[in-house]
């Protein structure tokens, strides 16, 4: 649980002109509908899911089976075009220790991330394993994307 902050001007590019042009009070409701959709897409489990937005801050409450399951959820909602923050109020049935975070920088790949973080170039699908459904390709990341870096058992 907690804030996360992600880069607001990059991301699946989700919303269009009718959640951009509608008025102040339908504008939140639509998007947080868009972002709903945007979890259930991806096949992302959750026994329970609300999704609100304050501005471009988005709040997510509910239920989840794991702690993975809910930092999958938090990433997907904030790697989202034009999300700034996201307030991560889900609770957790069985939990576990947090995954790490890394915001992803030009010039960075897989094996480079896990290199940093593992010690090991040669554990970068456990970063890929740990970011799908979001990633489909590991040579498919981008500046700005922020990825859970698991802890190794």
């Amino acid at each position: 649980m907690g804030l996360f902050s992600f880069i607001k001007g990059v991301g699946t590019k989700l919303f269009g002109k009718k959640e951009e042009e509608a008025p102040a009070e339908e504008k939140a409701q639509l998007k947080a509908s868009a972002l709903l959709a945007h979890v259930q897409a991806l096949g992302l489990p959750f026994r329970t899911l609300k999704v609100s937005l304050r501005g471009d801050d988005v709040v997510v409450s509910g239920e989840v089976e794991n702690q993975a399951d809910s930092e999958k959820i938090v990433l997907a909602l904030g790697n989202v075009e034009g999300v700034d923050t996201v307030d991560n109020q889900m609770t957790v049935i069985v939990p576990a220790p947090e995954a790490q975070y890394h915001t992803v920088v030009e010039g960075d790949w897989l094996s480079k991330i896990a290199a940093k973080y593992y010690g090991d170039a040669q554990k970068y699908n456990v970063i890929f394993e740990a970011n799908k459904p979001m990633l489909k390709d590991p040579d498919e990341i981008y500046p700005g994307q922020v990825l859970r870096i698991p802890n190794l058992n």
